[in-house]
């Protein structure tokens, strides 16, 4: 490690970096005046372009002309969008890199008898002017090097094969822009001097990237091969979260071409938890996926009026599924298709159109075939309505905003055939998303059909969904990875929903069983059950160290778990605090003990979260605690600082310095295998401290 004396390789390390953010100075200032030069260039060239152009289409010759001046102009059009991207991209890596422009180095011997390189690795990845790598991106084939922890003898993958190298250094750097603070050699013992220099931080309010600190076991699920479903279990504090983050990365990185963000689904366990990941992809250079908790997904399927299902017994949805194969649609489950208070398909017609393909059983198929037919109905409803004297009397009735809105130009005295034409875009300007109706499967009464089916009075928002899905088969096609964070307090019905609202992509699944906080969530064993089910296979892949808790803190709530799932947990924090538990009798007391806690609480320094049981007793708390603690509710972002009280729903997943147990009496946590579990998540919430009170008989569970 480098030290205040003459060092050469510090400055030598410091010479290198001075460069290179020189370099990468120099590349951000030519870019962006070449885009700025560019862009008025260009733009010209296409108003020349454009003005060249003559659009006669009186003869066939003089047509095909035109048309081919078009297209060139498109194809220009097309390279400079494809340049820009390019070009921005770039500009977007370089002003990233500009903030840490690396964070390790390993010295590879590529081939025996070959001299060494040096290979620099970063959040990002850029090449010099002469296509040369300046800095490699953390996801690239060659540092997983780094990441393998492995002196001497090592080997990455590329395109499907491995490549042996030698690595003769792996250092580590902590760099500010273009100041070298520190470097770390790990070429005689693997110890991550940049992780345990991390771990000795205090709470931020958001979850940072731990690219530079990503361990060998976490690196094996980042650079997972690409499976159909993956289910990570880990241990409090694994870093499960982190994991998930840098492999949605990895997979934007390694798919480039083919995946973007919008075709990546992630579930998290509350709004709070949503908010505190919000920063990791965007500091990667990556944008957020499409991000929903289970009450906003299903807000987003419209049925957040009914109960969302979560406790549905999954024996409903398979009823469903064994009914459905028999089940005859009825006049009454079918319904029109309206817009606007207008009509436009008639039950009786889309009656007819289930009769025309009655042979086939009610399924997709089915489905598909009817909507099919329905949309054909629908255009000729629009052809008709074209010609009505009404609808286009309505047209010419428009102001001329309204016409520039909606055909980009005024009518002025349209002939018959124009008319026509302006009135068949205006039918569809104003039904045209009727389409969509038919598509989303409006035309089926869910509600009617399902309870006619289970014999019930109302379809939870599980059951609604999962029989729409079982007669309509999956709207979301688009969707490629799925990724579902504390997936241990997901039931066997809501994941029976998600594998089967999303049939074509692939599951990371990630969660710690011991921290199943409620009743009748799914076992790992149920998961693995459903997944090998529905999506063929499922692998499992375990996470056993604690990165976020002390060793104090770590070994209590370890305490918690059988003596056989004990085996080989361990944190890689250095010794730290002992719990403090003071049990009180009275309750003067026990206030009195809380208040000098969270008085000495915002003395120190970081995040302290008071951790409740319950939203009852979170409330009653904060009344006693006053201004003392803020009150943490669903939807609310976390403080860098301070003292906070929340309820234990709300603080799972989430990290704080110092963890406060106001309610560890027997009465709150007995010794029952789920009270064990609840208090296992409570404790494990903290990083360097944990203060732990009983207003009565302490819990059985830590005697």
């Amino acid at each position: 490690m480098a030290t205040d004396a003459v060092d050469p390789i510090f400055e030598e390390e410091q010479q290198h970096l001075s460069d290179t953010y020189a370099t990468l100075l120099a590349m951000r200032d030519s870019l962006s005046e070449e885009l700025e030069t560019k862009h008025k260039g260009i733009a010209q060239d296409l108003i020349d372009m454009s003005e060249e152009i003559s659009l006669d289409f009186v003869g066939a010759d003089e047509t095909m002309e035109t048309l081919a001046a078009i297209e060139t102009l498109n194809s220009v059009i097309d390279t400079y969008n494809q340049y820009h991207d390019y070009t921005v991209d770039k500009v977007r890596r370089i002003l990233l890199l500009l903030m840490q422009p690396y964070f390790a180095k390993v010295r590879l011997q590529m081939r025996p008898g070959r001299p060494a390189r040096d290979v620099y690795i970063g959040a990002a990845g850029v090449t010099d002017d002469h296509k040369r790598p300046l800095i490699v991106d953390w996801r690239s084939p060659v540092a997983e090097t780094y990441y393998n922890q492995q002196m001497g003898e090592t080997s990455y993958q590329v395109d499907g094969k491995t490549r042996t190298v030698n690595l003769e250094l792996r250092r580590q750097f902590d760099i500010t822009r273009d100041v070298l603070n520190m470097y770390f050699d790990t070429t005689v013992a693997i110890q991550d001097s940049l992780l345990l220099g991390a771990l000795k931080r205090h709470h931020t309010e958001k979850l940072q990237a731990i690219t530079a600190t990503i361990q060998r076991e976490q690196n094996a699920v980042v650079r997972h091969d690409d499976v159909p479903a993956l289910l990570v279990n880990g241990i409090a504090g694994s870093g499960k979260t982190s994991v998930m983050l840098q492999r949605i990365a990895f997979l934007l990185y390694r798919q480039r071409e083919t995946l973007n963000a919008n075709q990546v689904y992630l579930f998290t366990p509350n709004s709070v938890f949503e908010s505190y990941i919000d920063t990791v992809l965007p500091s990667l250079g990556e944008s957020n996926p499409q991000t929903f908790t289970w009450t906003s997904f299903m807000e987003a399927q419209g049925l957040s009026e009914r109960s969302d299902g979560a406790s549905t017994s999954p024996d409903e949805l398979r009823r469903l599924e064994a009914l459905v194969g028999d089940l005859v649609l009825e006049e009454d489950d079918l319904r029109g298709i309206s817009l606007e208070g207008t009509s436009l398909l008639k039950p009786a017609q889309v009656k007819a159109s289930v009769n025309k393909f009655s042979k086939f059983p009610v399924g997709p198929r089915l489905a598909a075939l009817v909507k099919d037919d329905l949309h054909d109905k629908l255009d000729r409803r629009f052809a008709q309505l074209a010609k009505d004297d009404e609808m286009q009397e309505e047209l010419l009735g428009l102001d001329m905003d309204d016409q520039i809105e909606i055909f980009g130009r005024t009518i002025d005295g349209p002939d018959e055939e124009e008319l026509l034409a302006y009135t068949e875009q205006y039918v569809q300007h104003l039904y045209g998303s009727a389409h969509d109706q038919i598509e989303l499967g409006t035309w089926l009464r869910i509600d009617r059909i399902g309870m006619r089916m289970l014999g019930v009075k109302a379809l939870t928002a599980a059951e609604w969904l999962y029989l729409k899905l079982l007669i309509c088969g999956p709207s979301e096609r688009n969707a490629r990875y799925v990724m579902v964070d504390e997936v241990q307090d997901y039931t066997v019905t809501q994941l029976m929903v998600l594998a089967r609202y999303f049939p074509r992509a692939h599951f990371l699944l990630l969660g710690d069983e011991h921290q199943a906080i409620r009743e009748g969530t799914a076992t790992f064993a149920q998961i693995k059950e459903l997944f090998t089910e529905t999506h063929g296979s499922i692998e499992e892949y375990l996470l056993r160290t604690s990165y976020r808790s002390s060793p104090e803190i770590t070994e209590l709530f370890a305490s918690l778990l059988d003596e056989s799932d004990r085996i080989n947990l361990s944190s890689v924090r250095r010794p730290g605090i002992k719990p403090e538990v003071t049990t009180c009798t009275e309750r003067d007391e026990y206030l009195d003990a809380l208040h000098r806690a969270v008085e000495a609480a915002h003395e120190g320094e970081g995040l302290t979260a008071i951790i409740t049981a319950d939203k009852a007793r979170r409330s009653w708390l904060h009344r006693q605690l006053g201004d003392a603690a803020r009150s943490i509710h669903k939807g609310d972002a976390l403080p860098a600082t301070g003292v906070v009280v929340m309820d234990l729903e709300l603080a799972k997943g989430l990290e704080f310095d110092h963890a406060i147990i106001p309610d560890a009496q027997e009465q709150v946590y007995p010794d029952t295998p789920l009270a064990r579990r609840r208090l296992y998540t409570a404790i494990s919430r903290a990083m360097h401290k944990v203060t732990i009170f009983s207003q009565g008989p302490l819990t059985p569970l830590l005697a």
